[in-house]
């Protein structure tokens, strides 16, 4: 006789949530308009403040979780959670542009103490390991605010012609597209063993995306993270950049996170928590790591927007300070303070101006490291462990470990991430 197949047992299916509800994170139902109802924490940190006494940092930790977990905006099936670091930039910098126009006392005040914000809240996320929006959306903020002053207070003025408009919009579009490619897979590694669908695998516990460490049940390892030859050469078939005879540098290749061994310039980002390969670094204007596949599009990038910024900055000031050329009216424009829109677009200069300089210095630095052949982590290491040859006075840094001479080092970048170029002899160390 046939067994009898039991029935599975039917869940119950959740009713579905209109615009305005959402799970929250204790698995209950919620509503938007309830986002100040029922936050003891919030309350009593308001009664410290009003009797003078200080917050616990665990309160803080969980007024600031509370409320990244109630900012929702509503949307089909449910509201959508909005992550918290992206609402200063779209409601900081516009007040901070527009007091600063109010004055040119102001605006050098303002202006100055909005760099420094953003390096301290930079250092700040940095130390702490932590990802943010808050870079990426000043950067496409600020873009598309400055491109709105610009079509608002200086296109009325009549001296900016339907072609250089549709020049500075198009370049709008290059940075938008360059961007977006720049935010693709950078290059991340992934294991091996979890690719393999073997039986003999199935013990084989496969790290997640985010970097959990999970070191048990790998083959080959044992609790200090090491890997064994046998490992080497059987599961990763000569992909690591070490020499099987040396357990010093097996151990300094095997990555205990993802549980893989590193080819040759490959490193694990902490803050994404992977491994990526030829990782230069973490940037936080993109929010995602400048790797082997989109280094190319971060430099692209970078040169466009300077490009489109220096020519809408031109065009600005050409328009405002009409009798001066655009570097002499970027420092003596009399007059501009005199009517609220010719301040306003004077202070939004100043500002892309102070952007724009920033990104110069990042471009050089890309640029000299792409001649040298070198990541900015490898730069980074040389530093640290005092081995790589310094000059103008640090500028460039050369390893001398891939400089291959100008041409051969720009024609092996612009080949990054064809996967068909053989990887050298002399390039695995």
């Amino acid at each position: 006789m046939k067994p009898v197949k039991k029935k599975k047992t039917e869940e119950p299916e959740l009713e579905p949530l209109c615009c305005c509800e959402y799970i929250d994170r204790n698995g209950e139902k919620n509503h938007v308009a309830a986002c100040l109802c029922d936050c003891q924490d919030l309350d009593e940190g308001c009664d410290r403040w009003l009797t003078c006494k200080s917050l616990r940092p665990e309160t803080c930790e969980r007024i600031t979780d509370t409320i990244s977990d109630r900012l929702r905006i509503p949307w089909l099936r449910g509201a959508k959670k909005v992550n918290i670091s992206i609402v200063p930039p779209l409601v900081l910098l516009p007040v901070f542009l527009h007091v600063a126009s109010w004055h040119f006392l102001l605006g050098a005040v303002v202006l100055t103490s909005l760099p420094v914000l953003a390096l301290w809240y930079y250092y700040l996320t940095h130390r702490r390991k932590e990802q943010t929006l808050f870079f990426l959306s000043l950067g496409l903020f600020s873009l598309g605010y400055m491109y709105y002053v610009f079509l608002r207070e200086v296109v009325p003025q009549g001296r900016v012609g339907p072609t250089q408009l549709a020049l500075l919009t198009f370049g709008l579009f290059l940075i938008l597209l360059a961007l977006y490619r720049a935010k693709k897979n950078p290059g991340y590694l992934s294991n091996p063993v979890c690719n393999d669908k073997s039986p003999s695998n199935s013990q084989i516990e496969c790290p997640a995306k985010k970097g959990q460490e999970k070191t048990k049940g790998f083959p080959g390892t044992d609790t200090s993270g090491s890997l064994n030859n046998r490992t080497l050469k059987d599961d990763v078939r000569g992909s690591s950049r070490v020499g099987l005879d040396s357990p010093a540098k097996v151990k300094e290749d095997w990555c205990a996170k993802c549980q893989l061994v590193r080819p040759a310039r490959a490193w694990h980002c902490r803050i994404c928590g992977i491994c990526v390969r030829r990782m230069d670094h973490h940037c936080v204007w993109i929010n995602s790591c400048v790797g082997e596949s989109n280094h190319q599009a971060f430099i692209l990038a970078l040169s466009v927007f300077l490009l489109t910024s220096v020519y809408g900055i031109s065009l600005t000031l050409n328009t405002i300070c009409r009798d001066r050329s655009p570097f002499t009216a970027l420092f003596y424009c009399p007059g501009v303070y005199a009517n609220y829109s010719s301040a306003l677009s004077f202070t939004c200069v100043w500002y892309s101006v102070i952007i724009t300089a920033g990104m110069a210095y990042i471009f050089l630095i890309q640029l000299i490291n792409i001649s040298y052949n070198v990541t900015e982590r490898e730069v980074q290491q040389a530093l640290r462990q005092k081995t790589g040859r310094r000059l103008l006075c640090g500028l460039i840094v050369d390893t001398g470990q891939y400089n291959r001479g100008f041409l051969r080092n720009w024609l092996q970048f612009s080949t990054l991430g064809t996967h068909t170029i053989h990887t050298p002899a002399e390039d695995i160390v």
